[in-house]
């Protein structure tokens, strides 16, 4: 029989056959030799010469060109969120804004990092101060209003149309501390925060003790109480779980006078609209960074 020149002899072994055992690639003349070939099946394998049977087809010709296996690795890391990570800083109880430099003069809150608690009855304008403040500033700030928080919880809400009980107390310390939780961590990432809330003078568990426990000591509270006629005006707008009895209002307002005396800031807004009790609550703000009110 005769083979290509150059190419290298198929191995004979005692009971195999010329062809078995090397790749027919050795017949062409140039082509690549395949791995080494494969060892001899043990005796009694039919087609040996050890047992009868017919003899099996050759082995199937290894590729010219054969390709090392791939290597082993660990399991590829999942594919990072489409949105990316940015890491943020954890929220803590905030802390008093720094008096400025005696020679710095008045400092300037619409451009220093806040927490500010608005205060007041219902129809006071807190809600809308409020926003309008937050809106209006060179620097990034929330607004968080209590009542929308406590309105997170539609079934079993505790309508503050039914009075004040265990299940409504219980809501509320709950949305206080979820609007704590809030401005902890936009203060931490320098944003700005101003909460309004009806927070009563003589009341521990409607007061200003809660607050500073989940916001902190830096918490700059102010209060806007305008007249009984204005209230009640403003009351007489709402609609919802949102407008109270006359009585009611009243009774509120009545309980709000505790605020004089206090010592906190107190603003009259009876006669002013919303963006001119903004630019006060700006002056209330920049004389307690300079002198912080004691609460």
């Amino acid at each position: 029989m005769q083979h290509a020149v150059g190419s290298p002899l198929p191995p004979h072994q005692p009971g195999q056959g010329p062809h078995a055992g090397w790749s027919p690639a050795a017949h062409h003349p140039g082509a690549r030799q395949g791995p080494a070939p494969v060892p001899p099946p043990p005796p009694g394998y039919p087609g040996t010469g050890a047992g009868t049977g017919p003899v099996p087809p050759p082995a199937p010709a290894a590729p010219a060109h054969p390709q090392p296996p791939a290597p082993r690795h660990a399991p590829a890391p999942p594919p990072p969120d489409t949105t990316g990570h940015v890491p943020l800083p954890p929220g803590g109880p905030v802390a008093m804004p720094p008096a400025p430099p005696a020679t710095a003069g008045v400092p300037d809150p619409a451009a220093t990092t806040l927490a500010v608690l608005l205060i007041g009855p219902a129809g006071a304008g807190k809600t809308s101060v409020a926003k309008y403040w937050a809106d209006h500033r060179r620097v990034p700030t929330a607004h968080i209003s209590l009542d929308d928080v406590r309105e997170w919880v539609r079934s079993g809400f505790a309508d503050p149309q039914s009075g004040w009980n265990d299940h409504s107390e219980a809501q509320y310390r709950l949305a206080r501390r979820t609007c704590g939780f809030a401005a902890r961590n936009f203060l931490a990432n320098n944003i700005s925060c101003i909460l309004d809330d009806a927070v009563f003078p003589d009341r521990p568990v409607v007061g200003l003790g809660g607050w500073k426990r989940h916001v902190g000591p830096g918490l700059l509270p102010v209060v806007l109480l305008p007249g009984l006629d204005i209230v009640l005006e403003r009351n007489a707008e709402r609609t919802g779980n949102r407008r109270l009895s006359d009585e009611e209002v009243a009774r509120i307002h009545g309980r709000m006078a505790g605020w004089y005396g206090s010592g906190l800031p107190i603003i009259d807004n009876s006669q002013l609209d919303v963006p001119s009790t903004a630019r006060i609550l700006d002056d209330v703000l920049a004389r307690a960074i300079a002198s912080p009110p004691t609460w």
